[in-house]
């Protein structure tokens, strides 16, 4: 990183950017573990015992708790900005994500209700921070590098989903050679990415600095949160650019956040692979992502942050055909390290975008509407993945086609944003 200091602002030090990313390592294993690779697939198959309707329940309990972060999104950007408390509130929700984790290694078969209340818990406080530690972006960055910026976050993030991944599947090999059973060795891997999450997530808390100043008012900091979020609305004619990428997020992300929620699901239920191999699996994909959001955050700043989404919103395309056709294992594998690379790409891409648009004293504030609009399509995504699989006696190739359009539909929106024109309003 020192070598891209100019990529960087006057008074921000390569050990300051490497701490922020610090935090996409240290997240990343929730993610990968939690929601993608483990503990979904787990869900289904034992919590919920192979139900007809697990899927769905699945999908239900991530959508409630993303419509509490899109309930509290907004004012806590707004409440970040007010009082100048990213920091605080990046550690109250890294103890509440790490906490929630941990206390999923209780749940086991049968146990619905108690695995549904960790899942709204640990998935709202992880998806709290991600919205405040992206407010942090654009204070260290200058915007002609903030793609460059954000995919070292991401790439970094990917290498942090890799080794939480990782050694979780050393344990369940481990594990199965010594005859344990799922329900005796998923609880273990969530004590492992809890205990991960918490190790890495030091460095951005003792070398992140919190540059924004407080602008405390007499009516107080709820109704002072309250009136710049309605300001927000109110001005988002002024930022028609960025309203109108928001509403292309919610269409894409929709796609993106169902691979997420789903991609062990399928591969389990569809491909018919085995817990050890599932794993395998997303461990490569987590190689290639990582890949993909460090190659792409470059080309970004060279290639336009507008043509570089829309390069990943057709490889994303290209990536459901292929595995909604796939026959084989190879074909699979294939269409999965495509996601893997759109996935890195499309994410960072995005971050960065709404940094280069937003105005430069909102930009917590701009980055809790992100938040919102990536959780609106997480709630969107799987919740129509899961009910094409209930209403189709579990048929994951339709509820996979039917996740295409939502690509398909972004790129339809993304056509109309001019990234200079959003730019020069955010300036003014």
């Amino acid at each position: 990183m020192a070598s891209d200091a100019p990529a960087l602002e006057a008074d921000v030090r390569p050990r300051e950017v490497w701490s922020w990313a610090m935090y996409d390592f240290a997240n990343s294993g929730y993610t990968t573990v939690v929601i993608t690779a483990v503990f979904n697939a787990y869900f289904v198959s034992v919590v919920a015992g192979k139900a007809q309707w697990a899927t769905f329940a699945w999908t239900a309990a991530l959508s409630i708790s993303y419509a509490l972060i899109m309930l509290s999104a907004p004012l806590v950007g707004a409440y970040a900005d007010v009082h100048a408390a990213k920091k605080r509130l990046l550690l109250l929700t890294t103890v509440g994500c790490v906490g929630g984790t941990a206390l999923l290694g209780l749940a086991g078969p049968g146990d619905l209700w108690l695995a549904c209340l960790l899942i709204v818990l640990s998935n709202f406080f992880y998806g709290t921070g991600e919205n405040v530690v992206a407010a942090f972006l654009p204070e260290l960055a200058r915007g002609e590098a903030l793609g460059k910026v954000s995919s070292w976050g991401w790439s970094l993030g990917y290498i942090g989903g890799l080794v939480s991944l990782a050694a979780c599947l050393a344990y369940v090999k481990w594990a199965q050679a010594h005859g344990h059973a799922a329900h005796q060795f998923v609880p273990v891997t969530m004590l492992i990415t809890a205990a991960i999450f918490a190790i890495a997530s030091l460095p951005t808390f003792l070398f992140l600095k919190e540059r924004a100043v407080a602008h405390k008012t007499a009516r107080g900091t709820y109704v002072r949160a309250l009136s710049r979020v309605l300001e927000t609305v109110s001005d988002a004619r002024r930022y028609r650019d960025l309203s109108r990428f928001l509403i292309c997020i919610v269409l894409y992300q929709s796609g993106v956040q169902t691979v997420i929620a789903l991609a062990a699901i399928y591969a389990e239920q569809e491909m018919k692979f085995t817990t050890e191999r599932t794993l395998m699996l997303i461990l490569v994909v987590n190689v290639t992502a990582s890949v993909g959001a460090l190659l792409f955050g470059y080309l970004q700043d060279k290639l336009g942050h507008v043509k570089t989404i829309a390069l990943t919103l057709i490889g994303w395309c290209l990536m459901v055909l292929i595995a909604w056709s796939s026959a084989s294992v190879g074909s699979f594998w294939v269409a999965a390290n495509l996601a893997g690379v759109c996935l890195g790409a499309s994410q960072s891409a995005g971050r960065a975008l709404v940094g280069y648009l937003s105005p430069a004293d909102r930009r917590a504030e701009f980055f809790g509407l992100w938040g919102l609009a990536v959780k609106l399509a997480s709630i969107l995504g799987p919740i129509t993945y899961g009910a094409v699989t209930w209403a189709s006696a579990n048929d994951h190739r339709l509820a996979m086609l039917v996740t295409g359009t939502f690509f398909v539909l972004g790129l339809l929106v993304l056509a109309g944003i001019d990234a200079s024109r959003g730019r020069r309003a955010a300036a003014e």
